[in-house]
């Protein structure tokens, strides 16, 4: 919990988008690009999270992601808190340097 007694939930996207065609691989770019600029590390290929202070500032970016959506594929948003994703098990390779960066900014809040 954080010092303003609000608790620290990470945010998922998952996707699958269409890449075929040229239109359809700028508009996942831009997506994926929207997500980097937007402050979500990209966890895999088609799964980024993002951690936030709180349901209501989960709630903000969750409304971001959704007026930045593309027109087609499949996109999809998941909620987890802090305790729940310290326990995710990698089954194989380690966790990023993205990762434990934010995991070490958490201590600053």
């Amino acid at each position: 919990m954080s010092a303003n007694g609000n608790r620290f939930v990470w945010l998922f996207v998952f996707f699958d988008l269409p890449v075929k065609e040229k239109h359809e691989r700028k508009a996942a770019a831009r997506f994926r690009n929207f997500l980097l600029k937007d402050g979500y590390l990209m966890v895999q290929l088609s799964v980024y999270a993002r951690i936030c202070n709180g349901q209501d500032r989960l709630d903000k970016h969750l409304q971001r992601v959704e007026s930045n959506l593309p027109a087609q594929g499949s996109v999809r948003a998941f909620q987890i808190t802090d305790k729940q994703y310290e326990r995710m098990k990698i089954l194989v390779g380690k966790r990023t340097n993205n990762e434990k960066a934010k995991a070490e900014q958490l201590v600053l809040f």
